[in-house]
């Protein structure tokens, strides 16, 4: 790709893909934020709207694969060029999966909001916000090639997982005491569990931009 015309038209492609893979990245983000809320304040419309606008997640990424798919067969890319959009595609889906699990949780409430409530939200939330850091600097890292941050997103997952633990316990509590709130807590239960995952599909995406700029596969091992 010497010609200068093609290089120009590669490069307005490559900037394509990466805001299209920011725009997923926000709209997954403000998923798991409008889930978290509608569950906060029993608001059950929210919780609809997240699994309303489930298809805009779904044909967004339909819409990533073809962009990364069509920059390979017709540019024929190399080097970082080809590891950038490689990796997109794995991004990619790891976003949507994000964007099913907003669903889930939101799906959660509907029920759970027809109900009293069971306990005040308090870890919750503080797992949302995490989740909701680390998707969006998973994608810092992937985007701006940044090693330190890519790092830093995999490391917070074991704040996530202690919260995720702690909730549980919490809830097996209420669920020896009483149970009658056994159901309630089940599914809160799984809301958090939900949150646990879409971290762990962010440490998939900073993992992926480890081995896009090192070549290092970082999978079950330990950072360091």
């Amino acid at each position: 790709m010497n010609n200068p015309h093609i290089l120009r038209a590669f490069d307005k492609e490559l900037n394509n893909l990466t805001h299209q893979i920011l725009t997923m990245g926000e709209m997954v983000q403000d998923a798991i934020a409008t889930s978290i809320k509608s569950l906060v304040e029993r608001n059950s419309n929210l919780a609809r709207q997240v699994i309303e606008n489930d298809h805009l997640v779904n044909e967004l990424e339909v819409k990533i694969d073809g962009i990364c798919l069509s920059l390979i067969a017709l540019r024929q890319p190399a080097g970082g060029d080809l590891r950038f959009i490689a990796t997109g595609l794995k991004v990619n889906v790891d976003l949507e999966r994000i964007g099913d699990l907003a669903v889930n949780i939101s799906e959660r409430a509907l029920d759970l909001n027809k109900e009293p409530q069971l306990k005040p939200y308090i870890d919750i939330p503080r797992m949302e916000q995490g989740v909701r850091w680390m998707i969006r600097n998973a994608l810092d890292a992937y985007i701006n090639k940044n090693n330190t941050i890519a790092k830093e997103v995999i490391e917070h997952d074991e704040e996530i997982d202690q919260l995720n633990h702690q909730i549980a316990r919490e809830l097996l509590t209420y669920m020896m005491e009483d149970p009658k709130k056994i159901s309630a807590a089940m599914k809160i239960m799984m809301v958090s569990k939900h949150l646990e995952r879409a971290a762990d599909h962010a440490v998939n995406v900073a993992e992926q931009a480890i081995f896009m700029m090192s070549g290092n596969v970082v999978r079950h091992q330990k950072i360091t």
